[in-house]
């Protein structure tokens, strides 16, 4: 990709999400930027996760994730999410299964449990859109986006 258009891409904002999963025993967090609603009826947000992710195989297998909203104070929360040993990720973070199994946080500003309806690859990242099966507003608070945090994501692998 051209360098300016990268630049460019830079200065997007996004939402900063909790995205978790879950396969029988296996459960996995990580952060998710390139997240939007798409539909109001039904209710569908689409997610791009890039297949080297672990939590790309995690989603295409269980067919279902969570989002959580995290509040600007949760940054540090971010560091937890980038770790590569799932195990710990989730250690010392309190949490309960949801509908599909997908670990909800207890402590978010908001969440949504979705099911996986569609996948679409149009490109070096795999869109799932899924349709909000559960959700809820824990707290108040300015949700953290880009804005907010170390660097913006736009693509490399």
């Amino acid at each position: 990709m051209k360098k300016e258009w990268m630049e460019a891409l830079g200065h997007m904002t996004y939402g900063i999400y909790v995205l978790t999963t879950r396969v029988d025993d296996t459960i996995n967090g990580m952060i998710a930027s390139w997240v939007t609603q798409v539909s109001y009826e039904p209710p569908l947000i689409m997610v791009a996760i890039h297949p080297n992710r672990y939590s790309h195989n995690l989603v295409e297998e269980g067919r279902a994730f969570a989002l959580h909203m995290l509040r600007r104070s949760q940054k540090e929360m971010l560091k937890i999410f980038k770790g590569p040993d799932p195990e710990k990720k989730f250690k010392d973070i309190p949490w309960e299964p949801g509908k599909t199994g997908a670990p909800i946080l207890n402590d978010c500003l908001a969440w949504l449990e979705l099911t996986v309806q569609e996948r679409h690859t149009p490109g070096n990242h795999t869109l799932f859109i899924g349709e909000i099966i559960a959700g809820s507003t824990r707290s108040s608070g300015t949700p953290l986006c880009t804005l907010d945090y170390d660097g913006m994501y736009v693509g490399k692998e």
